[in-house]
């Protein structure tokens, strides 16, 4: 399946993890003249023109909020990092937009282009090329574990950055901790010309998309698309096969996109979801055009509005 289309799914530079354990190698390329880093504050990436992320310099002011060491995210000839400047506090900030769905506030440091602005990654994330896009959403989702796992699971000390960022070392018990990733399936229903769809609480209004829920332990691909169908919606789901994946980094999830073939079509709706219906091809189409009355899409680079497409163009 192509997955052009898909948000973050993109090839960034080579990650260069052999220097991770290398402090001196890692500062040495941050030294360099080529060396850029991307500031992220709050899970926003520095983004510039609209269209691009925002490299600074090495020494850019941003920086002196970001704690280290700096996230080295690879490229050995034009080294990449990323800080996170979410120490940082902006005048007059509106706390209510950060907490909406769609966050379309944004946040200028003093002293930088008044284009250039910290931004909610979901609303660029189509317009950002495919591999600038793939480092942003590891930088966010890197960051977030760290703000969230900042105490040793073993011992319960404060634990501490390491390997370049992309690890965290309690001194007290000498236990190692690494980036956690959360295994996600999200699954196309079909049942003849009809396709499975729902709404979860606090999406906006006439959103839908394909159902999605957490692989438990213990449990294949297979069987959580299964289960989570049978949860959200009562129905009963035969033949399930991959399609594709995309690193989600809201907060950190890889989701692994399938289809499975629906064996019931009576839906009975637990708590997790608003709404759920079954659509047609020709609604759906309608649904993408904007022309649907009640049915919007789900959003452009979404694994879910990838799939849905696919399934439209027949190669589903």
């Amino acid at each position: 399946m192509d997955s052009a289309a898909l948000a973050f799914a993109g090839p960034g530079p080579a990650r260069a993890a052999h220097l991770r354990a290398d402090a001196a190698a890692l500062a040495a390329l941050l030294a360099r003249p080529a060396a850029r880093v991307l500031p992220v504050w709050r899970g926003k990436p520095l983004i510039a023109r609209a269209s691009g992320l925002g490299w600074v310099a090495a020494d850019a002011p941003v920086l002196r909020h970001a704690p280290k060491p700096l996230l080295f995210l690879g490229d050995e000839a034009a080294p990449r990092f990323a800080a996170d400047v979410s120490s940082w506090e902006p005048p007059a900030l509106d706390r209510a937009a950060l907490a909406m769905f769609h966050d379309t506030s944004a946040q200028h440091f003093p002293g930088m282009p008044d284009d250039t602005v910290f931004r909610d990654l979901r609303s660029v994330m189509t317009a950002l090329p495919p591999a600038e896009a793939a480092l942003a959403a590891t930088a966010r989702a890197v960051f977030n574990w760290h703000r969230t796992h900042g105490f040793c699971a073993a011992c319960g000390a404060a634990s501490e950055p390491s390997m370049g960022g992309w690890q965290r070392q309690c001194p007290a018990c000498g236990a190692t901790h690494f980036p956690r990733t959360d295994p996600v399936v999200i699954m196309l229903v079909l049942r003849g010309n009809r396709a499975l769809l729902g709404r979860s609480p606090g999406w906006p209004e006439g959103m839908y998309s394909a159902l999605a829920g957490f692989i438990e332990p213990g449990e294949t691909v297979e069987d959580a698309v299964r289960r989570e169908v049978a949860e959200e919606t009562g129905i009963t789901v035969g033949a399930v096969r991959y399609l594709t994946s995309q690193p989600w980094p809201f907060p950190s999830s890889l989701m692994i996109g399938c289809v499975g073939m629906g064996r019931t079509e009576d839906i009975t709706l637990d708590d997790e979801l608003d709404d759920a219906l079954w659509i047609s091809r020709q609604e759906m189409l309608e649904a993408f055009a904007g022309r649907h009355p009640t049915v919007r899409a789900a959003r452009p680079g979404s694994i879910a509005r990838h799939m849905i497409g696919e399934w439209l163009a027949g190669r589903v």
